[in-house]
């Protein structure tokens, strides 16, 4: 391998890293956000609100701050309620040039979520 081989190569995982060391903490926070969801339907009660304010106390202790109560979307089902959600992450990387991720979750057992038009 020459020289300037080398110097791509760890170019380009350099880059590599940056890149994942940007996603790692949304990824993170989307784990976190379905675990939460799932407590809060645990925990929720039998209304709507209820299941709003059992969800923002756990994103409160789990540091979630892309989503809140508010933003999810809670069905009544023949099991009680699903819960699903939807939310965009917007990363800068270098200039003008952004990673765009779009997460989203169910409690549901066949996912049908309903995308949040914003």
């Amino acid at each position: 391998m020459t020289l300037i081989g080398l110097i791509f190569v760890l170019g380009l995982l350099a880059m590599v890293v940056v890149v994942a060391s940007k996603v790692a903490p949304t990824v993170i926070e989307f784990v976190s956000v379905k675990k939460a969801i799932v407590s809060a339907k645990l925990a929720g009660g039998n209304s709507v609100k209820d299941i709003q304010v059992a969800f923002d106390k756990q994103a409160n202790v789990g540091y979630i701050e892309s989503i809140t109560g508010k933003d999810l979307v809670i069905e009544k089902s023949e099991t009680g309620y699903e819960i699903s959600f939807f939310y965009v992450k917007k990363i800068p990387l270098v200039g003008p040039a952004s990673l765009l991720l779009e997460y989203e979750g169910t409690t549901a057992k066949s996912p049908s979520t309903k995308k949040k038009q914003e």
